[in-house]
Parts: C-alpha cells; sequence; structure tokens
C-alpha cells in the first residue's frame, strides 16, 4: 500500500521572513523556535522523518504543527499560529457578579447586618453572603481570596475611615471649602495680573 506524502505547506515572503525571525530571535522561547523550524522545513519540502531527525522531535509534533499551520485562517499572523490554543481549564466556581457582591458586603458596616462584630471576618463575611442567598456556599478562604484580589483588608477598618460627625462638622466643612475656594480664586487673580511669574 502507499504511503500517503504530506501536504506540502506554501509560504509567503513574508510568512517566511516572520518565522526565520522568530528563529534568530533569542528571546523566542524554544518551543517556537521549534515549530516555526518545522514549518520552515516543511516549506523547504523536507519530510517528516528529515524533520524529526534533525530537530530531534517527535513524528507526532511534526505532523500536529504541519497540520495546525494548514488549518490556520489565512489572514492570521504567523506568532499566532505557532501559538498554544488555549485550554478549557477548571470553569469557575464563582461569577463575577457574585464576588463583586461579596466584596461590596466587605465594604458595609457589620452593625448594619445585624452582625455583633465590630469588623468583618472572612468567616463572618462568607455566613452573611450565605445569608443573603448571594451564593450556596463559600468557604472563607475563598472569600480572603476575593479580598486580597482588590486588596480590602475589613478587619483593619479604623475610625477614620467611618468617622461619627461631631456637632457643627457641616459648617466647620462649608468654612474649609470656602477657604480653599478663596485661595483658588486669588491665585488665578495673580496668574492674570502676573502673566511671567511663576
Amino acid at each position: 500500500m502507499p504511503r500517503l506524502s504530506s501536504p506540502p505547506v506554501n509560504l509567503s515572503e513574508d510568512q517566511i521572513r516572520e518565522l526565520q525571525a522568530v528563529v534568530r530571535k533569542h528571546t523566542s522561547p524554544q518551543r517556537s523556535v521549534t515549530r516555526a523550524k518545522i514549518i520552515l522545513f516543511a516549506a523547504e519540502n523536507k519530510g517528516i522523518r528529515e524533520t524529526c531527525r534533525i530537530l530531534g522531535v517527535s513524528r507526532s509534533m511534526v505532523q500536529k504543527w504541519r497540520r495546525r499551520w494548514l488549518e490556520s485562517p489565512e489572514g492570521m499572523n504567523s506568532d499566532e499560529r505557532l501559538k498554544d490554543v488555549p485550554r478549557p481549564g477548571v470553569p469557575a466556581v464563582y461569577t463575577p457578579e457574585q464576588i463583586c457582591s461579596i466584596i461590596a458586603i466587605a465594604c458595609e458596616r457589620p452593625e448594619d447586618s445585624c452582625r455583633p462584630v465590630t469588623h468583618w471576618t472572612q468567616q463572618e463575611l462568607a455566613d452573611e453572603a450565605v445569608k443573603r442567598g448571594v451564593v450556596g456556599t463559600v468557604s472563607q478562604r475563598s472569600v480572603g481570596r476575593f479580598l486580597n484580589e482588590v486588596d480590602l483588608k475589613p478587619h483593619r477598618v479604623r475610625g477614620w475611615l467611618t468617622p461619627k460627625h461631631e456637632e457643627g462638622f457641616k459648617e466647620k466643612c462649608h468654612d474649609v471649602c470656602e477657604t480653599y475656594e478663596l485661595a483658588q480664586k486669588r491665585e488665578k487673580e495673580k496668574k492674570k495680573l502676573y502673566p511671567l511669574m511663576k
């Protein structure tokens, strides 16, 4: 029975230049260099067995990358064609909306949720998220991971973040704002009168 020859790989001048650049570039990952050489050898009509011998790779690898190159869409550049196909991985357990809801709970005061604590703990946040129906179950470690991702530390909240307003606070605040506004107006007037002064 005659052996089937592998389909030819025809490269444009631009593709040859791109692949040769990958091979020559010192910072190219080794796997990309090997893949680029496989395609270049295929364009030079080197057989699969010869390519395997020269590069020291398996037959299945040479066949895989020749096939991947030929099956890639025409408009795709060489770098994209040499990349691994994204792997599906483990599906996410929590949706972004659920994670945002847990983070939002962490930004609230525990007293507002009738919690007998002054600061949120990871376990208290997990319990509150389940109680509100945000998630069916969630571990305190997962909650901790969500908080770390946004650099939120509710257990370290100090009084100045949630101040108790003293008497006359609004009036004092108004006075401070007026002072700043007056200073800005004077600065603008000074620049109009003395435009060359810094």
